[in-house]
C-alpha cells in the first residue's frame, strides 16, 4: 500500500512539475473578466466563459473587442472557441487600440472565426490590410506589401464553429502560424515592416451586423523570448473596466 501511495505522489509530482515548466499562464480566472476591458453591455461571463452578444443590426455602429490589459510579442497563445448567428469573430493579437475609430475599438492582426471555409482560421488585418492569407495558405509579404501564396497540404473545409474548438497561434518575429483543432490554417512571414506588428494587445471580437454570440474559454499564453528578453506578461492596469 506504501508502495502504491509512494509511487502515486510521483506520478502527481511529474505532472505538476510538467505542467509547470511548460510555461503556460491563465488569462482568465473564469470567475469574471478581470484583467480584461470591453463594453459591459457587450461583455460578461456567462457558465464559466467569456461571452460577447450584440442585438443586431443597428446594435454596434463599428466593430468592439474585449481586450486583455497586457501586451504581448513572440508567443503561443491557445483557447477554445464557439460563435453563434450569422456572424463572424476572431481573435485579434500583436494589436493596437484605435481610439478615433471609437472606444473599444482595436487594429492590427487577427485570426479570423468564420463560418465561411476559406476564412476560418484565416489571417485578417483588421483596421489595415485586410485579408493577408485565406485558411489553407502559406504567405510570404514583401516589404512593399506584394502578397505570394503556396498551397498548405491542409483541409479547406467547413466546420461547425457553434462547436467548441481549440484554436493556437504561434508568432516567433514575423513568422505567424494559426491552427485551429490542431491544424495548420495559415502561415504568413510578413516582410513588410511599415504595416507589420511585432508587439501588442490579444483582443476578443464581436462584430458589427445581425445578431451574434461568441464565447471564449481556456484562454493560456505562453511567451517567447524577443530580442533576448522576455516580454512581461504582468496586466498593464490593476483592474478591468468591464464587470460580469
Amino acid at each position: 500500500m506504501l508502495r502504491v501511495c509512494a509511487s502515486l505522489l510521483i506520478v502527481i509530482g511529474l505532472a505538476a512539475s510538467s505542467f509547470a515548466e511548460d510555461g503556460y499562464e491563465s488569462l482568465f480566472n473564469g470567475k469574471d473578466l478581470a484583467g480584461w476591458d470591453g463594453n459591459p453591455e457587450l461583455w460578461s461571463v456567462e457558465d464559466g466563459v467569456i461571452t460577447g452578444k450584440t442585438n443586431g443590426p443597428d446594435h454596434l455602429k463599428y466593430n468592439q473587442f474585449l481586450i486583455w490589459e497586457g501586451k504581448a510579442a513572440d508567443f503561443e497563445l491557445k483557447l477554445e472557441f464557439r460563435v453563434e448567428g450569422n456572424n463572424n469573430s476572431g481573435v485579434q493579437y500583436r494589436s493596437k487600440e484605435l481610439p478615433k475609430v471609437g472606444k473599444w475599438s482595436v487594429g492590427g492582426y487577427q485570426a479570423d472565426i468564420h463560418g465561411n471555409a476559406p476564412y476560418t482560421g484565416m489571417l485578417y488585418d483588421e483596421q489595415g490590410r485586410g485579408i493577408v492569407a485565406q485558411r489553407g495558405q502559406k504567405v510570404v509579404v514583401d516589404n512593399a506589401g506584394k502578397k505570394t501564396p503556396t498551397k498548405l497540404d491542409v483541409p479547406v473545409t467547413p466546420i461547425d464553429i457553434t462547436k467548441w474548438h481549440e484554436m493556437t497561434i504561434i508568432c516567433k518575429g514575423n513568422r505567424l502560424i494559426h491552427k485551429i483543432d490542431g491544424v495548420t490554417t495559415v502561415e504568413i512571414i510578413d516582410n513588410q515592416k511599415s504595416e507589420r506588428e511585432m508587439e501588442g494587445v490579444i483582443a476578443f471580437q464581436v462584430h458589427r451586423g445581425p445578431k451574434m454570440k461568441a464565447q471564449f474559454r481556456n484562454i493560456r499564453l505562453k511567451h517567447f523570448k524577443a530580442g533576448g528578453k522576455k516580454v512581461s506578461s504582468k496586466p498593464t492596469k490593476k483592474k478591468s473596466k468591464t464587470t460580469s
